[in-house]
């Protein structure tokens, strides 16, 4: 096991989350990270990237408003707070590692990303 998140749940409308991702034998400072959901019977989908450094951060249109990324590489975990959840926010959430030697890049691309997490599943009630 490289990467294991927590933090998920079943949680209200209008709720916040933070889920965490933690590196197990990878050392996340050499990686640019990404999250990812997947809704039943949807694609896996990107929403979101933090360059290895954390200088950089980039989320997909449909959560910047209310997700933000940021991570702690002194303690080899990456974080996604989730703020005014919605029910369509329903699935489960994945972390993954895309080794790069830039302390800037990041990217959307699923393939781009060597390791991922088992995942963690995040509910929603209206």
């Amino acid at each position: 096991v490289k990467l294991v998140e927590s933090g998920g749940g079943l949680v209200q409308a209008g709720a916040s989350l933070r889920l965490s991702c933690a590196g197990s034998a990878l050392t996340l400072s050499n990686y640019a990270m990404g999250w990812f959901r997947q809704a039943p019977g949807r694609e896996r989908e990107w929403i979101g990237a933090i360059s290895k450094s954390g200088s950089v951060t980039r989320l997909a249109d449909s959560v910047e408003d209310r997700f933000t990324i940021a991570r702690d590489n002194a303690k080899n975990t990456v974080h996604l707070e989730m703020n005014g959840l919605k029910p369509e926010d329903t699935a489960f959430y994945y972390c993954a590692a895309a080794r790069t030697a830039s302390s800037r890049w990041w990217t959307s691309q699923r393939s781009a990303y060597a390791y991922w997490g088992q995942g963690t599943q995040v509910a929603v009630s209206s």
